[in-house]
């Protein structure tokens, strides 16, 4: 029952019209006076951010803001996987052989999200990441390794909330949301990372030209509330978190290229 009255409650308000006058609001400068109230009520560290808050002419500007990455050391390590973004790991763990993962008490399948069965299967077995952003976060995207972008899809429309009333309430929010999956290698070892919407705004930026993604650097951004998937192959990736909450830069794991997997992969290449 209180799920269906969650669901009921956001599709409501979840329509293209009413999304595109919030965001008409927040790129103008009526907006600007909300600013301090913004910083005040979610507790925002603005003192990080290169521009003062006073100089953004509109509560989006601010929201968007860039930091001093000085106060973001990249973890140098080699094989290194740094959080892409400042925020909450909600969840991680191992995705089942039938490409599928829970979280929130809610199943979802990689070929729903995704929108591959082939890619899908390629993660069966391996690990995902899954980040969240709240209000008060950075809401800038950086790379989490050294690697090539091979694609990026667009998928989905409307959104629901990330928090986690919205995962756990929500119709499937990571799979469905208006997302973007950016298919990642580096060697023969493939990756994702999955940038998806929230509500209301639901907008995603890309700030990077070209296909080549050094560790740490910045590649997008969100408009308002956000969550960032991580997807790795089997035996891929060994987790590494010693906070649920991270910062971008920060080692939330070690790449592990040098096994039986990728192995075999690289055989068939090269019988091909």
């Amino acid at each position: 029952m209180k799920r269906k009255f969650f669901q009921m409650s956001i599709e409501l308000t979840n329509r293209q019209w009413s999304s595109n006058l919030l965001k008409q609001f927040t790129k103008s400068k009526l907006s600007k006076p909300f600013i301090p109230m913004f910083i005040k009520t979610y507790k925002i560290k603005h003192e990080e951010a290169i521009l003062p808050y006073k100089e953004h002419g509109s509560l989006h500007s601010f929201f968007t803001r860039q930091i001093n990455m000085e106060n973001r050391p990249i973890n140098q390590e080699e094989k290194s996987v740094v959080s892409p973004v400042d925020g909450r790991c909600e969840e991680a763990g191992e995705i089942k052989q039938d490409a599928t993962f829970v979280v929130k008490g809610q199943s979802y399948r990689l070929e729903d999200m995704l929108q591959s069965e082939a890619k899908a299967k390629q993660f069966e077995g391996g690990t995902y990441v899954i980040l969240y952003l709240s209000p008060s976060d950075y809401h800038r995207v950086h790379s989490p390794m050294n690697c090539h972008l091979s694609e990026s899809t667009t998928l989905g429309s409307r959104s629901y909330p990330v928090n986690e009333p919205g995962l756990k309430y929500g119709r499937k929010p990571l799979s469905h949301n208006y997302r973007i999956v950016n298919d990642l290698y580096q060697g023969a070892i493939q990756y994702a990372m999955i940038e998806v919407g929230a509500m209301n705004i639901n907008s995603i930026v890309r700030t990077k030209a070209g296909s080549v993604w050094e560790k740490g650097e910045e590649v997008g951004y969100f408009s308002f509330g956000s969550t960032v998937i991580l997807l790795f192959e089997k035996n891929a990736f060994s987790l590494a978190l010693h906070d649920k909450n991270v910062k971008v830069g920060e080692k939330i794991g070690t790449l592990q290229p040098n096994n039986s997997h990728s192995l075999e992969k690289t055989n068939v290449r090269k019988a091909l």
